[in-house]
This record gives C-alpha cells, sequence and structure tokens, in this order.
C-alpha cells in the first residue's frame, strides 16, 4: 500500500511553478479571480498551486466570514478549483480587497510512503485508512525531518479518507461522479495554515471536462 505524501519544504517563491501552499496563483491569460457564490461575494483566499501530470490544480477557498459561507461544501460556491493546462501560465494580478491570499507560500515536496497493512491491527471499522496509515508510516521514516505530522500537508492521488461514496461531487458538466486529486492539510503554523475548520481538504477533479471541486470533512 502506498500513498504519496506531501510534505512541508519550507518557503518558496510566491510565483514559483512548483507545488504549493500560498503565493499567488498562476493561470492562462485572461484569468478572473473568483468570487464566492455563497454569501459574501467577494474574492476566494487562494490555498495550494499543484501541478498533476495532466496539468495545474489552482484551489481557492473563501476565508471572508468563515462559518457565514459554507466553504466546506462541495455545491456552496464558496470554493473553487481549476484545472489548468501546464502551459502559458503566468501570475495573476491580485484583487486589492478581501482576504486573498495565506500570510507566506510553503514549497511541498512528496515521500512516497509504504505501509504493509497485514503488519498493522485493523481500526473499529475493518481496513485500516491508507492515508491515516501513511502519516503515522511517515513519522516512523528515519532521517533529521520525519516524526513531524505537522509537515504533512496532505498527498496526491489514491483514495479520499474516511469519506462517505455520496459525498464524492458530481463533475457539473458531464454529471460522471469526480476522481479525487488530493488532501489538503492545514499546514504547520499559523504563518503557513490554510484555515479548513480543523478538518481535512479533499480536491477532485474531471480532467476530461476540466472541472474541479472542493470540500472538507
Amino acid at each position: 500500500m502506498q500513498t504519496r505524501l506531501m510534505i512541508y519544504d519550507g518557503p518558496a517563491a510566491a510565483d514559483s511553478d512548483v507545488p504549493r501552499t500560498g503565493g499567488v496563483p498562476l493561470a492562462p491569460a485572461g484569468f478572473d479571480w473568483p468570487v464566492c457564490g455563497s454569501c459574501c461575494g467577494d474574492p476566494l483566499q487562494f490555498f495550494a498551486h499543484l501541478p498533476v501530470e495532466d496539468g495545474v490544480l489552482s484551489v481557492f477557498v473563501c476565508q471572508n466570514d468563515p462559518g457565514a459561507c459554507e466553504f466546506w461544501a462541495a455545491d456552496g460556491g464558496a470554493n473553487r478549483v481549476h484545472v489548468f493546462p501546464r502551459e502559458g501560465l503566468r501570475p495573476v494580478a491580485v484583487p486589492a480587497t478581501g482576504l486573498t491570499l495565506l500570510p507566506t507560500a510553503s514549497a511541498i515536496r512528496t515521500q512516497v510512503v509504504t505501509i504493509d497493512p497485514e503488519e498493522l491491527e485493523e481500526d473499529d471499522e475493518g481496513t485500516p485508512d491508507a492515508y491515516d496509515l501513511a502519516r503515522s508510516g511517515w513519522s516512523r521514516e528515519p532521517g533529521e525531518r520525519f516524526g513531524k505530522q505537522r509537515e504533512v500537508l496532505g498527498s496526491l492521488g489514491g483514495a479520499p479518507s474516511y469519506l462517505e461514496e455520496d459525498r464524492v461531487p458530481a463533475c457539473p458538466s458531464c454529471a460522471g461522479a469526480m476522481e479525487f486529486a488530493a488532501h489538503l492539510e492545514e499546514g504547520i503554523d499559523a504563518r503557513t495554515a490554510m484555515n479548513l475548520g480543523g478538518q481535512l481538504g479533499y480536491v477532485f477533479v474531471c480532467l476530461p471536462c476540466r472541472e474541479g471541486a472542493f470540500l472538507t470533512d
């Protein structure tokens, strides 16, 4: 059982084309900064730039009035996941108003963790969760930085952790079930943290339709 964890790797340039949280989004020419469609209508906060095999995932979440805007819901209008091609991306002009940026940009490196579930006891629900096992497995690896689970910023690919099947979003274009793309954790400290309400973030995509979705659980 292998999971590709995303690990905090220090500060990043705000406009770098590397996996990161924070900084400014990179997008094609003509891109308009998304606004909240839930209740406030203000610009969303840019959370993450995640290069993937078939493009770049750009994650935005409303932080203008936490608790009022339903940023945790995939269909609430208070978050957005854009799926961009890899070519022709440029830094986007930041709106003058609203909570649009995290305090700092954080680089992400990936770490593949291999766990043999037969060596571990099953939890109360039966089969151990792959993402939870990977986080605990990463803490047991040798090396100076290992053992700091707050530095785990999520994972790429695999299966969504402990998410009920009926919460998997449908693509707004083709109505098919979207594919899980990434987990997002809040971060290591207040300077770098994304406000997820203490929950785990889930990023989904429909690559053929170039659609994305976000929710927390």
